[in-house]
């Protein structure tokens, strides 16, 4: 559908998205639903990020996404959080409602939801959580929400036990989060889930891994990885190799996206098209990098 002075405005802010996938899925979506709407790319630095954030008001933006780094710095910046976002400490989604801007996470219930699709139930189940960055607090948030006995494990100590003395107050009565060292506690803690949430391995540093070299996988354990870029990450050949289950953390950004996008439009994206959507997305992005790095080497 062609822009025009109807257009309904949303985006993705962020240092760096030159990459992202939201715009295609997003516009995808939108196209499917017959929308008039456009979802942009807007590249804003750490010192210009109050004045962007004002700016979707004034621009008349239905909202934005919020990725790296400002998840954290943007709330502040805004007139209202929800009560998970506030939990978390970060948020992804803005929409904009009589002037008033609101922020929600919808990154934890995407994770839960995509976990559910994947036949994955947490509720009284075994998780570690690998790392204690933003990412970890929205999935350590999801997991402790929906049962789950969760242990942190992570090279930096302190950073895991202040995230889970930050969290702890807020989760459901019993659901205590336990922080170890993630060298000396990989090969000796038993596990129903491992969640990466550290972006080791991610392109273009695929050799990357978080979890121990040496150390097998806890048997039987689901294995999911926040990055989805390569499809398979070293953690993920890991779990293949030892026949255990995984998944990487595309249905997660699909089904954020998806919870975005009803907020702003009211209406339910068709999760097949911007999985599509994405998909075509990550070949063309493959595609460039093959051609790019053809350049580079004179081919």
């Amino acid at each position: 559908m062609p822009i025009n002075g109807q257009t309904a405005l949303v985006g993705v802010i962020g240092l760096s998205v030159r990459h992202s996938l939201s715009p295609a899925m997003h516009n995808a979506a939108a196209a499917a639903l017959g929308l008039n709407l456009a979802y942009v790319p807007l590249s804003v630095t750490s010192t210009e990020l109050a004045a962007a954030v004002s700016g979707l008001r004034a621009l008349g933006f239905l909202g934005a996404n919020v990725t790296m780094p400002h998840k954290e710095a943007v709330v502040p910046l805004l007139d209202e959080v929800d009560e998970a976002a506030w939990v978390i400490g970060a948020v992804n989604t803005i929409a904009v409602r009589a002037g008033r801007l609101w922020g929600t996470n919808t990154d934890w219930s995407g994770f839960l939801a995509d976990l559910q699709a994947l036949g994955v139930d947490v509720a009284g189940k075994r998780a570690l959580v690998l790392g204690a960055g933003g990412a970890a607090r929205a999935v350590v948030y999801a997991l402790a929400t929906a049962g789950a006995t969760v242990t942190v494990l992570a090279r930096h100590l302190p950073t895991a036990e202040q995230m889970a003395a930050a969290l702890q107050p807020h989760l459901p009565a019993g659901a205590p989060i336990l922080c170890r060292p993630l060298d000396r506690a990989a090969a000796e803690t038993a596990a129903d889930l491992i969640v990466n949430t550290t972006p080791l391995g991610m392109t273009p540093d695929v050799h990357g891994c978080p979890w121990p070299d040496g150390v097998p996988l806890p048997a039987g354990a689901f294995v999911y990885d926040v990055v989805y870029t390569p499809p398979r990450t070293r953690l993920l050949q890991m779990a293949a190799a030892a026949g255990q289950a995984y998944a990487n953390g595309l249905g997660m950004l699909l089904r954020q996206g998806a919870q975005a996008f009803q907020l702003w439009t009211g209406r339910a994206p068709d999760l097949a098209v911007m999985a599509a959507a994405a998909a075509a997305e990550i070949e063309q992005e493959r595609h460039r990098a093959e051609v790019e790095n053809l350049a580079a080497k004179g081919g």
